[in-house]
């Protein structure tokens, strides 16, 4: 089977690994031509696929990373995984317009299509199904299959990958469910089927939403918290000794990546463009999570006042950039708002990282590293992402003053949480 693979990023290249693996012949279209330089060269840019495996799948001579749109010819099932950001507020499905186009120019009879990327519900049938049907003159369920599959890949999960996560899948009509999970079957342990891609497309959204407004509860209570002098992180410690109606979440620095600052968003604009109203929950989680790099910098700023110092000159040691443990994607990061704060304060501002790469430390940013001479001369270091690269020990030694955004550093003189 020939699959076509549109967007080679965290999503799409475990897909074209997953399905090379599978046995099939698979196209990895690409349209930034120096990823597709790096994957020719099998040099791999996503975290969760090590050189070595973009090697061997390479060496099968059944993957080809293109940035040729006439390689996309002759597929058999295609898969779109392009990114789909807001913009303004509102979603901008043109990446997803693009892929559609220039599927409707390869499309033939039999073949499938199916949308991976995170959008409101109705996209498939809506915005997809009449891009391809008017570019290649067949039409969906009749002529090709059509479907929904929402990613659920999490970058840097040692535990749960693309392979072994169960995979919801959706098609226009029976027959478009039957080809979806059928391919799917090939590539994953399991599937889901749901009985229409609007239900598929909802249920990315209800997973991220869920995660968004539980986050926001608890960040909200920390700060709460926090003003009551009440240790937030004890209650949150004795609450998940509840063996039932409870599920532990935890306050940090704000949310980040493609998913949570994001997704739940094109849902809350889809509810207000369709019945005008708002929805309230998500908008409210927006807001608080929105707004807890500033507490992050409140925070430090009167933890250096209690000390007699200024943010303005103070040396500030960040540990972490990414927007989660042991990754290199700083999408959204609110590490990087911090920072932008904290130096708009007038402060010297360091960045460690050792998985984000150096080209993210943009403006006048400072890139270092966590050693024992960065960490002692800093007058506040703020652990924002627990990477575990970071000896905390180490920080715990030699840090002056230490705000835990996380709560991974022992408790000790010097250490604060959230």
């Amino acid at each position: 089977m020939k699959v076509l693979v549109i967007g080679q990023g965290y999503v799409g290249l475990p897909l074209a690994m997953q399905s090379v693996a599978a046995g099939h012949d698979v196209v990895g279209y690409e349209v930034d031509e120096h990823r597709v330089k790096r994957l020719l060269g099998a040099e791999t840019y996503v975290e969760d696929i090590p050189s070595e495996q973009l090697a061997a799948a390479l060496a099968t001579g059944r993957y080809l990373p293109t940035l040729d749109p006439d390689d996309c010819a002759g597929f058999d099932v295609a898969i779109i995984t392009v990114p789909t950001p807001l913009r303004e507020g509102a979603p901008d499905l043109s990446y997803i317009e693009s892929a559609a186009v220039l599927l409707a120019r390869h499309l033939r009879r039999g073949a499938t299509v199916v949308l991976e990327s995170t959008t409101y519900p109705g996209t498939t049938e809506e915005l997809m199904a009449p891009i391809l049907e008017e570019g290649s003159g067949l039409l969906a369920g009749t002529d090709f299959f059509l479907g929904y599959s929402p990613e659920r890949i999490d970058p840097g999960n040692p535990t749960w990958g693309l392979a072994n996560t169960p995979k919801v899948v959706s098609g226009v009509d029976a027959a478009s469910l039957a080809a979806v999970q059928a391919f799917y079957d090939t590539v994953v342990e399991s599937t889901v089927p749901v009985s229409g891609c609007k239900e598929a497309e909802l249920t990315k959204l209800l997973e991220n939403t869920f995660r968004h407004v539980n986050i926001a509860l608890v960040n909200e209570l920390a700060m709460f918290a926090g003003d009551l002098g009440i240790d937030i992180w004890e209650s949150i410690d004795a609450a998940s000794t509840k063996p039932f109606g409870y599920m532990r979440f935890t306050p940090g620095p704000g949310v980040g990546g493609h998913c949570l600052p994001i997704d739940p968003s094109y849902l809350s604009w889809r509810v207000r463009r369709a019945l005008g109203q708002s929805f309230r929950f998500v908008e409210l989680a927006n807001d608080v999570n929105d707004h807890m790099p500033d507490y992050v910098v409140r925070r430090l700023t009167e933890a250096l006042n209690r000390r007699r110092l200024a943010v303005n000159g103070s040396r500030i040691l960040l540990l972490g950039l990414a927007y989660k443990a042991n990754s290199g994607d700083a999408r959204e990061s609110p590490a990087a708002v911090v920072a932008e704060r904290l130096t708009a304060l007038g402060a010297d501002v360091g960045v460690a990282d050792p998985h984000v790469s150096e080209d993210h430390a943009a403006g006048t940013l400072r890139r270092a590293q966590a050693t024992a001479e960065e960490l002692s001369q800093a007058d506040a270091v703020v652990l924002l992402t627990d990477h575990d690269a970071f000896d905390l020990e180490v920080v715990r030694t030699h840090a002056r003053y230490v705000l835990d955004t996380r709560r991974r550093i022992a408790a000790g003189e010097g250490v604060e949480y959230l």
